[in-house]
């Protein structure tokens, strides 16, 4: 079956009960002899590792199918695109203690001569990876520390050195250790070598060798080097998709081997784990000690379900000898004594290979689906952050598009709000239980702006005027109906109550005294009986010098639900940083503008108010006509009631006697009309002011609203809204202006070239899995 089948029918499936059924490889039967495998060197043929060894890797090769290759490839891949910064890949990671010969199992795994220098390998993580290519080539490089400042990190990901054969790695892992700043003085460091090993006949294969678990501290390495190194251990085997050997000397007591105690705590039914035994050959033959450690190895002591391995190292005289002159060795030794009742699987450097190879194939079938789906997730995620960043605005091509793209679509709801239009989703739902002008509402700003102009409008008509004068009839020459008498009646304030703040309340019989003493005091050529023009001119101003203050008072307040009207629309399409940006450069200097010309053009509404009196409006003429009728209606039924009398009469008809009859008496009527007229020449002048005045002022108010309204808020306000994010607007902008308003911030910069590189990994992640299903394209 292709793996490409393998691999799709896993994803499509995801069945979880493709478990890891090899704790041994005994049920493929005996393996052949050492003497009859094709992929052994026989000892008279082989050359000393010393030699320079040339880049193959023969008997693991053999051990792999085409399935194998293929599912390791993609990982390969996966790894090659950055993916394991981000998601946690299949590996195998080889760890022990210090001494327990990890190291020299990892070499026998890999066929690469690891340098002899004492400590030279241990000091770092080192990340083996064999890959099949035309070409042959050893590539080193550096993956710096994440906790490394920026600076550092940058400079040790400068490191690649190219070498042609294994004769060349001491060297080359010497310049890396000196890049990483290891020394006397720092023995340890959580960067991670990465070699790279290809070749035409090469497998694919990738581990990890972590530096041995320091027991105490001593001279050369620190309580640090002992928390570090355990640190970075846990760091590596706590990773689900982990597979571990966990190699264990048995010159030890493997209950004092730190190793053991970690992996159980990440992985207690060691379902990831497997432990590699070494150096058997320090065991007495035939001694008890020899016994609990062929119990270990056969998992009656401490069990991990991917159970034991036993191999035999290359002792302290035999680090000339090659590859295969181990390998023979390390057979004889494990098929004598003992060690030979074990199966072939779970003993020797070889059932290793095909143990490991088959470990890691199930592993990396059971694995990647979800590796898939995760990888999936975190793309969808990535993208979304990147969307929420908006396009990219770093060349002044790109900001000024980005300002088209804005200015379009706050024009259009802007526009749209202007003529009452809430289509957009912008305007969302109407809170019809908030108040009409509360911050949530200045969405609908013409729905608002009508509301405070309505609002204007009543204020103007209760609150307008300084004095409400009370409609009365009396003729009465006496003294005042209220306590404050002809003497105070200009000192308003003291006739009312100190809480009081609407207008002043007089009767019209008050009213028409105090403008008796104003008429006194402002009299010109006029014949008596007639009133100076310019008193209604006075009577005006004083009756309305609150209009002003009104005025003023409501065009702040459009000018707030504006501002907070604006303030939503940038939220709703800037980002935060640029919707400052904007506020400052483009939408409060306009606002400022508007402002300053609205209360322009009030102040010159208000010097029209105070120039004389000038209406051709009926409706002045109207209401004045209408007000002496109203009075002189209500005189002639006061003295109609009171000039009626009552007789009994003679009735003659039906005999019915005498029965009451009233009528207005003639001469009594008369004599009470003639006091209606006011002989009075000042208080007759007087009176037909109030009367002038109050018929003026009613037109001038209907007015005065219609004309802030307009002129004001419309001309100042409202219609230059939409000017802010014309396009011509933006066409007059500088190049610097486009930048301040445009670029973005070097934290949004780094923030998006971090998602950009990491949307590059995932979707080369994606295009690997595609790649690997045979669909180079998504459906």
């Amino acid at each position: 079956m292709k793996v490409t089948a393998v691999l799709r029918k896993a994803i499509t499936t995801h069945d979880a009960r493709n478990r890891m059924d090899f704790l041994s490889d005994s049920e493929d039967g005996q393996r052949t002899s050492v003497a009859e495998s094709p992929n052994m060197v026989t000892p008279s043929s082989c050359k000393s590792s010393g030699d320079n060894p040339t880049l193959t890797n023969a008997s693991l090769e053999a051990l792999q199918t085409s399935e194998h290759r293929e599912l390791m490839d993609l990982v390969d891949r996966l790894r090659r695109a950055g993916l394991n910064s981000v998601l946690q890949l299949p590996q195998i990671v080889v760890c022990g203690d210090q001494s327990s010969g990890k190291s020299s199992v990892l070499e026998a795994i890999t066929e690469i001569p690891f340098p002899r220098k004492e400590n030279l390998c241990t000091r770092f993580a080192t990340e083996i990876i064999m890959r099949r290519d035309a070409e042959s080539s050893i590539i080193c490089k550096i993956n710096p520390d994440g906790g490394r400042s920026e600076s550092e990190q940058i400079k040790l990901r400068k490191f690649s050195r190219n070498i042609k054969d294994f004769s060349e790695l001491p060297s080359l892992i010497d310049d890396a250790t000196a890049e990483m700043g290891l020394n006397e003085h720092r023995a340890f460091a959580k960067d991670v070598l990465s070699i790279e090993i290809c070749g035409p006949n090469r497998p694919q294969l990738t581990l990890v060798d972590l530096p041995g678990l320091i027991h105490s501290a001593n001279k050369s390495q620190s309580e640090g080097d002992v928390e570090l190194i355990k640190s970075l251990v846990e760091d590596y085997i706590s990773q689900k998709r982990t597979i571990i050997l966990a190699v264990i000397s048995a010159k030890n007591d493997y209950a004092n081997q730190v190793i053991l105690k970690i992996c159980r705590r990440f992985d207690p039914k060691g379902a990831r784990t497997l432990g590699v035994i070494t150096k058997p050959d320090f065991l007495l033959p035939g001694s008890e000690n020899e016994r609990v450690w062929l119990d270990l190895a056969q998992n009656r002591d401490i069990y991990f379900e991917l159970g034991w391995h036993l191999v035999k190292n290359r002792g302290d005289n035999e680090h000339h000898l090659s590859f295969a002159e181990r390998n023979l060795n390390e057979n004889i030794f494990l098929n004598s004594g003992r060690f030979k009742d074990l199966p072939q699987g779970m003993k020797g450097v070889d059932s290793l290979l095909k143990r490991s190879s088959n470990l890691l194939f199930h592993h990396l079938k059971r694995e990647l689906p979800v590796l898939k789906e995760e990888l999936d997730l975190m793309t969808e995620d990535v993208h979304m952050e990147i969307q929420s960043l908006g396009k990219s605005r770093r060349t002044l091509m790109e900001q000024r598009s980005f300002l088209a793209d804005f200015f379009h679509a706050a024009y259009d709801i802007i526009k749209m709000n202007i003529n009452g239009n809430y289509e957009d989703k912008f305007f969302g739902k109407v809170d019809i239980d908030a108040p009409i002008d509360c911050e949530k509402n200045p969405r609908r700003l013409r729905a608002v702006v009508q509301y405070l102009n309505i609002q204007f409008a009543e204020r103007m008509n209760k609150h307008g005027h300084k004095y409400h004068i009370e409609a009365s009839v009396e003729h009465d020459s006496g003294g005042s109906e209220s306590d404050c008498n002809s003497d105070n009646l200009g000192r308003d304030a003291e006739c009312l109550p100190p809480e009081h703040t609407g207008p002043l309340k007089l009767s019209r019989k008050q009213a028409i005294e105090r403008v008796v003493r104003m008429l006194e005091r402002s009299r010109g050529r006029e014949i008596p009986g007639t009133f100076n023009p310019m008193l209604i001119s006075h009577l005006f101003w004083e009756q309305s010098e609150s209009w002003i203050p009104i005025a003023r008072d409501h065009i702040e307040r459009v000018i707030s639900t504006c501002k907070i009207f604006l303030r939503h629309v940038m939220e709703y399409i800037a980002s935060q940083e640029i919707k400052h940006r904007l506020l400052e450069l483009t939408v409060f200097p306009v606002l400022k503008k508007a402002r300053e010309g609205a209360f322009d053009e009030l102040s010159k509404i208000e010097e029209d108010k105070l120039r004389h009196p000038i209406t051709y409006n009926h409706y002045f003429t109207d209401t004045l006509q209408k007000a002496q009728y109203e009075l002189f209606s209500a005189g002639i039924k006061d003295i109609s009631q009171k000039a009626t009398v009552e007789i009994d009469e003679k009735t003659w008809s039906g005999g019915r006697g005498y029965e009451k009859r009233s009528y207005v008496e003639p001469g009594l009527f008369r004599g009470m009309l003639d006091q209606l007229l006011e002989r009075d020449m000042d208080r007759f002048s007087a009176e037909q002011a109030v009367n002038a005045n109050d018929a003026y002022y009613k037109a001038e108010r209907k007015y005065f609203i219609d004309v802030v309204a307009k002129q004001v808020i419309e001309r100042h306000l409202i219609a230059p809204l939409a000017s802010i994010f014309s396009p011509k607007v933006l066409a007059c902008y500088s190049d610097k202006q486009v930048h301040f308003l445009a670029s973005e911030s070097p934290k949004v910069v780094e923030l998006r070239e971090h998602l950009e590189n990491k949307n590059k990994m995932l979707e080369g992640g994606q295009e690997a899995f595609r790649m690997a299903m045979g669909q180079k394209y998504d459906d």
